[in-house]
């Protein structure tokens, strides 16, 4: 996500005044890096800094927000040079590098006396544990689904949202009309089209890595190419401007009205929610299932302790963000939706219908892929391949050789 200079200043003013606020009279600091950005994030950051403060006066929190695009190399000029934060934000798909590198303190014993364990089950811990050990506490998860415009289905004269990839096409037909500007999805081609593209290989049954071996089938994923391509050079229901469009240009289009369709995940609900009436002019749906699986990630996301200065302090602060009360601050904020079950039980998630898409995928949700060399494949190799051949630069068949080639290089 990006923000204006206004925006990210605003943001980081209530920052420095919510951390701020206790430094007098804490007797510990710590730091915290992370990579939100957006407004929203921001505003939920705060909050949390601020429900933090009061249970735990005697500890102040500073924070360093690092772009998403250098949060790795700068973690690991930290582990290599010194200079570690005390804490430090975890996503699933970077926890093979970060624990690589040395970057994660263990924490297995210090979980196994919290209370909070109760509420997050097993499968919210696999993202954040390797060889039985457990490195981060999970926070909030990031659900895929998929955003629609009710009102546009409507003028079409369909029912309701796309389950299948074939009636998502079929969908994608009827809402497209470029007399009028308008384009049925707002395709990811850009930064981050990485995601989907996997995304539909699995959905077309071929498996990325397996046993810590390179294995994705040629023909199915040759397939998925051809599918997922398809839609802007055959189909043209993307607008022409897909190869380059990421996250801030898909989320324009859809809150202006050029898109009818947009895959991400619950952190931009916000966001749209300003532009476009829930439940009125938009609705959330689960991700459309592919011809052999049904795809969608469920990414838990945590905060793990990167050196043992203020150990207890650092524990303090990142098991508070699996109590309920941060969780539902977080959401409140950004649509990032809670990984505790005492935190979904409460009646702000349960009795909202915009909701109901996020907590069907739960059931059938996938963690995403995490392997050493993950991040580096999917945005190095997997992106711009893509992107070439959505500019005709590479047939489906060559880029598929390409990620394979690619994927073998990185997992050497």
């Amino acid at each position: 996500m990006q923000i204006t200079k206004r925006e990210f200043l605003v943001a980081t003013a209530a920052l420095a005044l919510a951390s701020g606020v206790r430094s007098a009279s804490a007797a510990i600091a710590i730091n915290y890096w992370h990579h939100f950005a957006s407004q929203s994030e921001m505003a939920g950051l705060v909050k949390i800094i601020e429900l933090f403060g009061k249970s735990h006066p005697g500890v102040t929190v500073t924070q360093e927000s690092i772009p998403n695009s250098e949060y790795m190399a700068k973690v690991s000029s930290a582990v290599v040079a010194g200079g570690r934060p005390d804490t430090g934000m975890v996503i699933a798909e970077r926890f093979a590098d970060l624990t690589a590198m040395g970057a994660l303190t263990d924490i297995t014993e210090r979980v196994k006396g919290w209370k909070g364990q109760a509420n997050l089950p097993d499968n919210r811990w696999t993202g954040m544990s390797q060889d039985g050990a457990i490195y981060a506490v999970p926070a909030y998860a990031f659900v895929d689904w998929m955003y629609y415009r009710k009102d546009y289905f409507e003028e079409a004269g369909l029912s309701g949202p796309p389950k299948t990839f074939d009636e998502f096409v079929a969908a994608c037909r009827k809402l497209t009309d470029p007399a009028k500007g308008r384009y049925a999805f707002g395709m990811r081609g850009g930064a981050g089209a990485f995601k989907y593209v996997i995304d539909v290989m699995e959905a077309f049954g071929s498996p990325i890595v397996k046993d810590g071996q390179a294995a994705i089938d040629k023909a199915a994923a040759v397939e998925a190419i051809t599918f997922y391509s398809s839609l802007f050079l055959k189909e043209k229901v993307a607008p022409p401007s897909a190869p380059n469009d990421s996250y801030r240009q898909i989320m324009e289009g859809f809150r202006t009205g050029q898109t009818a369709m947009v895959w991400h995940h619950t952190g931009s609900l916000i966001e749209i929610s300003a532009a476009l009436k829930p439940g009125e002019q938009f609705a959330t749906a689960p991700m459309p299932a592919g011809p052999k699986a049904h795809i969608a990630r469920v990414a838990y996301a945590g905060n793990g302790i990167m050196k043992d200065d203020n150990v207890d302090a650092a524990w303090d602060w990142i098991s508070f963000w699996g109590e309920k009360d941060a969780a539902i601050a977080l959401l409140e904020a950004t649509g990032y939706f809670p990984a505790s079950t005492t935190a979904l039980e409460d009646e702000r998630i349960k009795s909202n219908p915009i909701y109901q898409a996020a907590s069907q995928t739960l059931e059938f949700g996938r963690l995403p892929n995490s392997f050493v060399g993950a991040a580096g494949w999917s945005e190095n190799v997997v992106n711009p391949t893509f992107q070439s051949v959505l500019t005709g630069q590479l047939t489906p068949e060559q880029a598929v050789d390409h990620m394979i080639e690619g994927l073998e290089t990185a997992l050497r």
